[in-house]
């Protein structure tokens, strides 16, 4: 195959990235938060001693000019040709780079303002690369090889002031290919992994598919926020609007999303504590000694729709189910799918006559099973008291490894210690939703029953 001239003129390069492109285990998606694993896998990713980590989460800590990128801004405005800030700086705190106000912000000042000319999009891609990747392969993959690519014409690259500050891989938090050393002539998988690392903890959705933002890639995180990066498609340019008002020298916070802990641990590398987007995936089944095994998992199949959203805003697929806290004194109980105290009657159900009644009902109405409470208030008890079991067993689990986390050796290192915390930062959480979901089903069963 023959490729055109341009400044990625290495040939072996080109074929064998593509080559451990498509051997790798690359998704197909843009910039999306990663699915939530079993808790143990997590447990034990996290609390494994290892120097691949790095926390972003909000600093007050006092403004201490980041000397090293003084000319990043101009550098950043003339490739611009126009204005990015005048109201921010780059400074360092104990989390690393971050942004701080270098004037009086008032809540609602757009505080910055980065073109999508000077954002590392898909589309930067030379197409004689691009040609080699197919459709198979995914935005953020992209977007890494990019990097990648950039990097290795280190000065030569028109985006060195860029990729040069990028952290390292010794700064970040990664055990997802920690155990790899497969490498392809110039590039290790290790070393896109470390690429792909980058590309989903700082990029952000676009019309082009994925997008780093330099500058603006540099604000940190507060769950409590409501400033985030808004994309102005007519204006072909990524802005933030200040949500409160800062003095000079305050560090400026963004929400990245509506993340949990987990989430935000996977794809970030830092967790907050008394995350109140914390949530929990929950896996049920239905017993395999169970007379109507095979006749509930065929109703089931029937009459689910695959990933609906819930009225309250939580989805399900199947048999697992997406859990939120359940808020003190809520009644409807939002936080717990109505999808999964379905299955709570479907699979407590004991007789043909019961399961066939539930059918008759959802062809009548909009065609979901067990949506409505039973009739039988007994039978509505002992389906709830059935979630309620799976609850408490999940709550025992949780309790166990969060008390394998205390005390904190003392001859841990801090890498370690900091690993721990963000162990026990998702485990509390997710702890404290399960809980206020059995709190809510007992006391749902406990009305049912007149006490």
């Amino acid at each position: 195959m023959a490729f055109p001239t341009c400044k990625y003129n290495d040939v072996k390069f080109i074929c064998k990235t593509a080559m451990i492109l498509h051997c790798a285990p690359i998704t197909n998606t843009s910039w999306l938060p990663t699915p939530l694993p079993v808790l143990s896998i997590l447990f034990r990713n996290f609390t494994t001693p290892t120097h691949y980590f790095t926390s972003l989460s909000p600093s007050k800590a006092s403004l201490c000019v980041d000397d090293e990128c003084n000319y990043f801004l101009p550098w950043l405005e003339r490739k611009a040709g126009r204005e990015i800030s005048s109201l921010l700086a780059i400074g360092t705190s104990s989390f690393g780079r971050s942004l701080y106000a270098s004037d009086y912000i008032r809540a609602g000042d757009c505080i910055l303002k980065v073109p999508y000319s000077v954002q590392m999009a898909p589309d930067n891609l030379p197409p004689e690369i691009s040609c080699l990747l197919g459709d198979k392969v995914g935005n953020v993959a992209k977007v890494a090889l990019l990097i990648l690519l950039e990097q290795k014409l280190a000065r030569n690259s028109e985006w060195a002031p860029y990729v040069s500050r990028l952290p390292k891989a010794e700064k970040m938090h990664s055990t997802t290919f920690d155990g790899f050393h497969y490498g392809v002539q110039d590039i290790t998988l290790q070393e896109f992994a470390y690429a792909y690392g980058l590309v989903t903890s700082r990029a952000w959705e676009s019309s082009r598919g994925v997008s780093l933002i330099p500058f603006a890639d540099f604000l940190n995180h507060d769950g409590t926020s409501e400033a985030y990066v808004l994309s102005d498609e007519l204006k072909q340019h990524s802005e933030v609007l200040a949500d409160r008002d800062y003095a000079p020298g305050d560090q400026i916070l963004i929400r990245y999303g509506r993340f949990s802990n987990a989430t935000l641990l996977l794809d970030f590398g830092f967790t907050v504590p008394h995350n109140i987007y914390d949530q929990v995936l929950v896996e049920f089944s239905i017993p395999h000694d169970d007379h109507f095994n095979a006749w509930k998992l065929g109703l089931l199949e029937r009459y689910r729709v695959r990933n609906t959203k819930e009225i309250n805003d939580f989805t399900s697929d199947g048999n697992i189910f997406r859990i939120k806290e359940v808020r003190a004194g809520s009644k409807k109980g939002k936080g717990i799918p109505q999808a999964l105290r379905a299955f709570g009657r479907i699979v407590s159900s004991n007789s043909r006559q019961e399961i066939n009644a539930m059918v008759k009902e959802a062809e009548q109405n909009d065609g979901r099973l067990a949506r409505y409470p039973l009739k039988n208030r007994i039978r509505e008890i002992e389906a709830h008291q059935f979630l309620l079991v799976k609850m408490a067993q999940l709550i025992e689990e949780h309790k166990a490894h969060i008390k394998l986390l205390e005390p904190t050796p003392p001859y841990l290192q801090e890498n370690s210690v900091r690993r721990r915390k963000f162990a026990k930062d998702l485990l509390d959480g997710e702890l404290r939703v399960l809980t206020s979901a059995s709190a809510w089903l007992k006391n749902y069963c406990l009305t049912l029953s007149g006490q």
